[in-house]
């Protein structure tokens, strides 16, 4: 599975794209976000962390079919 990144996840991944290994691969968003803050706990810092999936944001519920586009979205400041 691979997982663009955006802003400070890029920042603090220290890369513009990740792949999770097959084996680690969730099933789920929600599994998806316990899974990057065990490899990435800085993460966890953030006020909020919206994933999309296929282009489209998805809750924690949403499964993440084998071959899905998924991006982790940081919070945006306004101005």
């Amino acid at each position: 599975m691979e997982i663009l990144l955006f802003g400070i996840t890029r920042e603090i991944v220290g890369q513009n794209q990740l792949t999770v290994p097959t084996q680690d691969r969730p099933e789920t968003v929600g599994k998806l976000k316990e899974w990057l803050a065990q490899q990435y706990p800085a993460l966890q810092k953030l006020s909020s962390l919206a994933v999309a999936v296929d282009s489209e944001y998805a809750d924690d519920a949403q499964p993440l079919p084998s071959g899905a586009e998924v991006a982790l979205i940081p919070p945006v400041s306004g101005g």
